[in-house]
């Protein structure tokens, strides 16, 4: 079954090219929730996140080990940053569409924490999701589209294990 996550964490443009190539992500999109302005844009969206939307094959992937990814390719203890971003709309966060979701989010989120992988508490906020307003098209796939272009992240650790 084709099922949908929103995820947020720093800029978009470098969670969006990690996540593409994890197989069964079917197709990503990256975009503004969890803020009030509507119909926001990269230089009118105070409040909104940089988020990204993945379509994925649940047969293939788990929401969990999307999450398992998730918080491998950034930083969660890092309180509305990553990297050189910085400001509420760089903030970790995973945008819940159900209560199942939701209930998932937070034992990854108990589990990440007594791992002991990061040396600080994970800050990810769990925020229902609202709306989601796709970015504008230059923002849709922009590492593919500029190669050498900006982005904070990286695979920090290969696994939970």
């Amino acid at each position: 079954m084709i099922k949908k996550a929103y995820l947020a964490g720093g800029c978009f443009w470098g969670l969006e090219d990690l996540f593409r190539q994890q197989q069964g992500v079917i197709n990503t999109e990256v975009g503004y929730t969890g803020g009030s302005v509507p119909n926001p844009t990269y230089r009118n969206h105070e409040g909104h996140a940089e988020a990204m939307l993945i379509e994925y094959d649940d047969a293939v992937i788990s929401y969990r080990q999307l999450l398992e990814y998730f918080f491998r390719v950034h930083n969660p203890t890092t309180l509305n940053r990553q990297g050189n971003d910085i400001g509420s709309s760089y903030r970790s966060a995973i945008f819940y569409q159900n209560e199942e979701e939701k209930a998932e989010a937070e034992d990854f989120i108990k589990f990440v924490d007594e791992s002991g992988k990061w040396p600080n508490p994970v800050v990810t906020t769990l925020e229902p999701l609202d709306v989601f307003y796709d970015a504008e098209d230059y923002h849709q796939d922009y590492l593919v589209k500029n190669p050498g272009g900006y982005t904070c992240h990286v695979e920090y650790f290969k696994s939970y294990d």
